[in-house]
């Protein structure tokens, strides 16, 4: 297993799945567009609303995965890595994300109140590809 392998398939992939874990402790998945910003395969940000359920789900508990796949005819490869999300709000954070698309989602612009990045942090992970699953630590 090769992790710069596994860094150049989630940069290739347009969308990204995030989980969360609720009050009941029930993990909960939802498909987002791709990170706006990846370190290597420690850091992960994404562009959401403060007002989200997610939001709140993180600042509860800030447990949870990010996974990526691509599916062929004949090939499978999916990566989830497991590791802390973090809620960011700051003004430095927001402006380094913001794209200027963004407005359509925040009337306000790069300073509106529900505007948020995700930060994901991975501790480790499971990479699948060629009916082989590896598994790795980050930390």
């Amino acid at each position: 297993m090769d992790l710069k392998e596994i860094e150049r398939f989630i940069n290739k992939q347009k969308v990204s799945f995030i989980c969360s874990i609720d009050n009941e402790n029930y993990p909960c998945i939802k498909a987002m567009l791709p990170p706006r910003k990846i370190i290597g395969l420690k850091e992960f940000y994404f562009s959401t609303n403060t007002s989200s359920m997610r939001v709140k789900q993180y600042m509860d508990n800030p447990n949870a995965s990010i996974y990526f796949y691509i599916k062929k005819i004949f090939k499978y490869q999916g990566v989830m890595l497991k590791g802390k999300m973090e809620v960011v709000t700051d003004q430095d954070t927001k402006d380094m994300m913001w794209r200027k698309s963004d407005v359509i989602f925040y009337e306000k612009g790069v300073t509106d109140p529900d505007y948020c990045i995700l930060k994901f942090t991975a501790e480790s992970g499971r990479w699948y590809s060629n009916l082989k699953t590896d598994s790795f630590d980050l930390k």
